[in-house]
């Protein structure tokens, strides 16, 4: 899920930031152009704990740009098959419904729902038991296991299922009410 390993980037810099805080310049545009961002190998990169080296700058020709090789240690967030996660129902339909657990969002079919939830359309669209005693609604927290996963180049898409022991609700928006 969560990792922590070193990556290598080449920044560019514009000259007007050469001068005696060129390395915390850099540092804070590495920060700004990487973090958040998702690599499909690596994952989504939650944050930038540390540069372990820049290495000496190479002038482009014709801009001025100087290219500078950094080394960097970051924390990275990578979902796998078999994975359970807990997230927070975004949306529901008749299909199933799709989730987001941090910046990974996961898409449960009405296939992977318990077979005594029915979907209910309605003001607002949800998952309930027979019963009535669970019900998956929008920002519903639910507990769900990752069953596939497609990597994009800048993207990471997941299938999960909560037709498991331990999972579905754990937190429901519409109980409290």
């Amino acid at each position: 899920m969560f990792f922590h390993i070193v990556l290598e980037r080449n920044m560019q810099l514009h000259p007007r930031h050469f001068g005696p805080n060129l390395r915390d310049k850099l540092v804070a545009k590495l920060m700004k152009d990487v973090e958040g961002t998702c690599s499909g190998r690596h994952g989504f990169v939650v944050a930038i704990t540390g540069v372990d080296n820049v290495g000496k700058g190479l002038i482009r020709d014709g801009t001025g740009f100087v290219t500078f090789p950094v080394k960097y240690q970051c924390v990275v967030f990578r979902p796998f098959k078999g994975e359970i996660l807990e997230a927070v129902v975004t949306m529901v339909n008749k299909m199933g419904f799709f989730a987001e657990a941090g910046p990974v969002q996961i898409f449960v079919s009405n296939h992977l729902i318990p077979d005594d939830m029915e979907f209910q359309s309605g003001d607002i669209p949800n998952y309930t038991t027979s019963d009535g005693s669970v019900k998956i609604q929008k920002d519903s927290e639910v507990r769900l296991k990752i069953i596939g996963t497609r990597v994009d180049a800048t993207e990471i898409f997941c299938i999960g299922t909560i037709k498991d022991d331990f999972l579905g609700v754990i937190n429901d928006p519409g109980a409290a009410a």
